[in-house]
């Protein structure tokens, strides 16, 4: 090889580095959420104005206020399920109300009594994450990695081809939905019904089914109502774990102590937003004194 040919290389492979660098930190700084100027009501009465609020890529959030704050209504405009009635409202840099990445985002509901009807397993309830992975565009189309993934594995990538065409979960599918289970210590009751879950339980399972989705972002809105105390703090050392990989935690949360205790950031909503910072200058600030109208006293013997 020539010098010219050798210094080509090398630069070549400095451009290639230096490029997987810039996208590395562009991921890492990628904005999420993206609510701007937001205003929103079911009548003439606003029940969230002006609201503004951007989540980076790896945060934890938790939204707090009281009842009929607007917490709800704010979570359904971040998903696009509601679309503002000004401002602007993005996910991803998309429109949220035009979102269509669904398996970037995993959402947990409150506990509600349908879910904990379903006559199914928790495998089944993981299983329906891999759902968006299912389709035509999973097939390759690049035709030499289709040659070498054929002379490396014929029989599988044959029946991943078969399965993806009729719409049924691959080999990767099934161990994604396995490593979900192990993720959250589920795995000892993937055949259980839901309906035979305890409280904590079965929101392990609903997050599993997002962590099988691969999600980028994590919803969760007043996940422990109904759930017992010690599961709960099983529960945030889950959250904690997760967002240590990477995902990013945004959670509605009616247990204040809890909030201040394992959330980095928080935001105090009534109608508008009272706070929106770290958590040890929230528990500093009169920000729920003005937002509930009363002084909070979950806060009393909370160390700073």
């Amino acid at each position: 090889m020539s010098t010219q040919d050798t210094d080509s290389g090398s630069a070549a492979g400095t451009d290639e580095q230096t490029t997987a660098a810039v996208d590395s930190d562009a991921t890492a700084n990628e904005t999420v959420i993206d609510v701007s100027d937001v205003t929103y009501g079911y009548t003439a009465t606003p029940v969230i104005e002006d609201v503004s609020l951007t989540i980076d890529r790896g945060e934890y959030v938790a939204i707090v206020g009281p009842n009929g704050s607007g917490k709800s209504t704010l979570m359904q405009l971040i998903l696009g399920l509601l679309g503002p009635d000004t401002g602007t409202a993005h996910l991803f840099g998309e429109r949220a109300d035009r979102f269509d990445d669904g398996d970037r985002v995993g959402y947990v509901a409150q506990q509600a009594s349908a879910a904990k009807e379903m006559p199914i397993t928790v495998r089944e309830v993981v299983k329906m994450g891999r759902f968006p992975h299912i389709g035509f565009e999973r097939i390759v189309t690049d035709d030499q990695t289709g040659i070498d993934a054929l002379r490396e594995a014929p029989l599988g990538t044959s029946l991943d081809t078969l399965n993806t065409v009729f719409g049924r979960l691959t080999a990767s599918d099934w161990k994604a939905v396995d490593d979900a289970l192990d993720t959250v210590g589920m795995s000892a009751f993937a055949d259980r019904r839901v309906t035979q879950l305890s409280g904590g339980q079965r929101q392990r399972a609903f997050i599993a089914r997002a962590l099988a989705s691969e999600a980028d972002l994590l919803v969760l809105d007043e996940p422990t109502v109904g759930v017992d105390a010690e599961s709960v703090d099983a529960f945030y050392d889950l959250l904690a774990a997760l967002n240590a990989e990477g995902i990013t935690v945004v959670l509605i949360e009616h247990d204040l102590g809890a909030v201040v205790e394992h959330a980095d950031r928080v935001v105090c909503l009534n109608r508008e937003v009272y706070f929106d910072g770290p958590t040890d200058e929230f528990v500093e600030s009169d920000a729920l004194a003005r937002a509930f109208g009363t002084e909070p006293r979950f806060l009393t013997g909370v160390d700073g």
